[in-house]
């Protein structure tokens, strides 16, 4: 079932020493971050298919400029967009909606991938669905990827044509999903 999902505000929030449990790190510190979000042409962003065995469909991903939005219209295949540049500690702020859809039953699918192999082969998702969603991927356990699945930490999710907030920290070798909004 296609799906499409707008996000907005894709920022990173580098620090030694992170907020544990904040409302909203971007709201309460809004000048320590960097914004992320890809330029028009998508460079310095990565599409990879999911698993990293498939091969890509049809292009999906674009920036609405005028908006500053990055535009997923989701039936072009399972992938994911890629952040090229490596980072370490950090709060990743996402804003999002999904668009509403007028099938009968329509199935929304999206997620935010964060501390990926360049190849894909390790991932961490923070998946967004309307029960609350839940993190999971392949994680590296004495040097092997290991499939893990938890629960989201805040589970919500409004409704499809609403924004969404959802703050991701990694720290260490720990990921946290925060606010959720």
């Amino acid at each position: 079932m296609a799906f499409t999902t707008l996000l907005s505000v894709i920022g990173m929030l580098p620090a030694a020493d992170l907020p544990s449990a904040l409302p909203s790190a971007l709201v309460s510190d809004p000048k320590a971050w960097v914004d992320v979000m890809p330029p028009a042409d998508l460079k310095g962003w990565t599409r990879l298919a999911i698993p990293g065995t498939n091969a890509l469909g049809r292009a999906q991903w674009h920036l609405d400029v005028e908006r500053q939005l990055l535009v997923c219209d989701g039936d072009g295949g399972h992938e994911m967009l890629r952040f090229d540049r490596k980072l370490t500690n950090c709060i990743f702020h996402v804003e999002f909606r999904f668009v509403p859809l007028t099938v009968k039953r329509p199935k929304y699918n999206s997620g935010i991938y964060i501390r990926n192999s360049a190849e894909g082969t390790i991932w961490h998702q923070c998946q967004l669905t309307f029960d609350g969603g839940y993190l999971f991927g392949k994680t590296p356990v004495n040097g092997q990827p290991q499939s893990f699945m938890a629960p989201a930490e805040n589970r919500c999710m409004k409704p499809a044509g609403e924004w969404n907030t959802v703050e991701i920290t990694a720290r260490g070798t720990t990921l946290l999903q925060g606010v959720c909004a």
